[in-house]
């Protein structure tokens, strides 16, 4: 009698209990799909992974133990890596920290593919590499100017996968997301994103609080679309070795985020303005036109819809 194969997890998704790890899960069981989670719910939340923990294998570690990374990538044929320490803030607080997870867990995930013989490596990378340059709309050929220890742990990380696309022939895709929003975005940390701290804000029946004036600009793009981003982003030909903006393609200022709120919640809530941020952009957009092209990205969910998608998840929460 031929003895069972074993199962072959075709996807690994790092950091699947965060934000947009755990969106991305839930797709990819929704598609059938056979995954496991590599977490260790530093800041990714259980909760998250609770509606589909029982059809995912779960392997609790961290990217820094490459016994773990090693366990976690064993029979995986396609790795959505997401797990990070994403804050910029909390990088200048703690630059070291910031460069072992970011920077070296990615090296270890990397190698532990290599050896693996994983087919494609898709990596979550960020705007915030291309620094504070006025130059819009960013175009993934600008030079990169990183101008926190977060934002050069991610440039380190693309390097690495573009370094193991030459040097062991895997295959990497570098995803660099712009302002993503949606359910489950946490609102709670105190590095917590405009979007999220703001409608729970206004849910309170509080003004939001605006930095600045409030003309300056974002990307805004809504989490289901970056989910899309990362399954094209596993199986588009052409797009290895490559890193692609995925974003909206369109800036809203924060004014207009707070007049947006106010007509999805049905309020009439006047922000309060604060001194500007040090450190904070004025503007920040992005071409998308190369996701267009060889990943097939057409962000199907506007801005305000996804707000109205967003809102009844932390209406629900209290």
């Amino acid at each position: 009698m031929t003895p069972p194969r074993p199962v072959r997890f075709l996807h690994l998704v790092t950091g699947g209990a965060g934000f947009i790890g755990a969106n991305l899960v839930a797709a990819l069981v929704q598609r059938g799909e056979s995954v496991r989670v590599l977490d260790n719910f530093t800041t990714g939340r259980r909760e998250n992974l609770a509606p589909v923990r029982d059809a995912i294998d779960l392997v609790e570690g961290d990217l820094r133990d490459p016994a773990a990374v090693a366990r976690a990538v064993a029979g995986v044929r396609t790795i959505f890596h997401l797990a990070a320490l994403a804050s910029v803030p909390g990088s200048i607080e703690d630059p070291l920290s910031t460069h072992a997870v970011n920077a070296t867990g990615t090296l270890n995930l990397l190698l532990a593919a290599a050896d693996a013989v994983v087919e494609r490596f898709v990596f979550s990378s960020s705007c915030a590499v291309y620094g504070d340059s006025p130059e819009l709309p960013k175009t993934e050929s600008m030079l990169p100017a990183p101008t926190s220890p977060y934002a050069a742990s991610k440039l380190a990380g693309e390097r690495y996968c573009e370094t193991f696309k030459r040097a062991f022939d895997l295959e990497t895709v570098c995803l660099r997301y712009f302002n993503v929003f949606g359910p489950r975005q946490d609102p709670h940390s105190q590095y917590a994103a405009v979007i999220p701290n703001f409608i729970t804000a206004m849910l309170r029946g509080e003004p939001p609080t605006i930095y600045g004036d409030g003309l300056q600009s974002r990307d805004f793009v809504y989490v289901a679309n970056v989910v899309e981003a990362n399954l094209l982003a596993a199986r588009a030909q052409g797009a290895a070795g490559r890193t692609f903006n995925i974003a909206a393609g369109q800036r809203t200022t924060i004014l207009d985020l707070v007049a947006a709120l106010n007509d999805v919640l049905g309020t009439e809530l006047t922000p309060v303005h604060a001194p500007p941020r040090a450190g904070d952009i004025r503007h920040s957009g992005a071409d998308i036109s190369a996701a267009r092209q060889v990943l097939g990205y057409r962000p199907q969910v506007g801005f305000r819809e996804g707000l109205r998608r967003t809102v009844p998840w932390y209406r629900r929460r209290g």
